[in-house]
């Protein structure tokens, strides 16, 4: 890929004119890739299988003498159980998932994003799992870490459109119980729900050791109620409607919005959740790289 390219495929607006699935997840990463090598993300790899770096008290009988050849640094080869992380992605997919502003949904943006973390994620040679909800789980792919597996993720994701009321909750919930082994949970959201019942769901993965990392996907028009003209609005799900005046109730919408995303910074901090806001605008290599700290930080 030429390196003047690069920038164009983490460009959401781009991305979302591609129709298949496996080419928008193969270039967002390689666009990822390539920024990596060139921009101010210094110190991050997605090289993490099969070696790490020597360190004392490490059996001398695991140093791979080849890599210290090649490098003069000294790497101990790991077992792939010690080194493969079992992560699943938790994608909403409600119907207030599908409202658009611009040209990209909020749904067509998660899953972009699901399919290059799918991507990504086999690259390492993690497991990677997805489930699929919205009142209630409508698709649970196992994690796996086969190349091959690849398809399955994102034969799922392909098919999805958003419907349904929005239960985070009860998905967060049957999902906590379900999985036993500890691992990475990425959700991706709008998180346009009962605060206290979505938090407590999240808490739920951390009571059972789960590492949990929180993307809260809005679209810029929900964040910043820029709209100029009388309207009316239709709530997605429920079908109530409301005609107002925007600009009379911008200020106590933007309040209302701020408390509500400070409400989930606060208490994902406090539980030790990575909680990211991100609006559709924003290019895939911001919400990749926050990933990949999370991922760096679990070894």
């Amino acid at each position: 890929m030429p390196t003047t390219d690069y920038r164009k495929f983490l460009d959401p607006d781009v991305i979302s004119r591609l129709k298949s699935m496996e080419l928008k997840a193969r270039l967002v990463v390689e666009g990822f890739i390539t920024g990596l090598h060139k921009s101010p993300y210094h110190g991050f790899s997605v090289e993490f299988a099969e070696h790490r770096q020597y360190m004392p008290g490490d059996a001398i009988r695991n140093i791979d003498w080849k890599v210290f050849a090649k490098s003069d640094r000294y790497f101990v080869k790991e077992f792939e159980e010690e080194t493969n992380l079992k992560s699943y992605i938790l994608l909403d997919a409600s119907r207030s998932m599908h409202y658009t502003s611009g040209k990209i949904s909020k749904f067509d943006y998660a899953a972009s994003f699901a399919a290059a973390l799918s991507f990504l994620m086999l690259k390492q040679r993690d497991a990677a799992g997805m489930v699929v909800f919205d009142e209630r789980i409508r698709h649970y792919v196992p994690p796996k870490s086969a190349s091959v597996h690849l398809h399955a993720l994102l034969t799922t994701l392909a098919g999805v459109e958003p419907s349904g009321a929005t239960n985070a909750a009860s998905a967060l919930h049957e999902m906590a119980e379900r999985i036993k082994r500890r691992g990475l949970i990425i959700v991706l959201s709008d998180l346009f729900d009962d605060p206290t019942r979505v938090l407590a769901g999240l808490k739920h993965f951390r009571h059972r050791k789960h590492e949990v990392l929180v993307f809260h996907i809005l679209d810029p028009a929900e964040r910043d109620f820029t709209f100029t003209e009388e309207a009316l609005f239709k709530d997605l799900e429920t079908g109530e409607e409301i005609s107002t005046l925007p600009w009379q109730i911008r200020s106590e919408y933007q309040r209302s919005l701020r408390a509500h995303v400070d409400r989930y910074r606060r208490e994902c901090r406090s539980a030790f959740i990575d909680y990211v806001p991100i609006d559709t605008q924003v290019p895939y290599d911001f919400a990749l790289v926050s990933y990949l700290s999370k991922r760096q930080r679990l070894f």
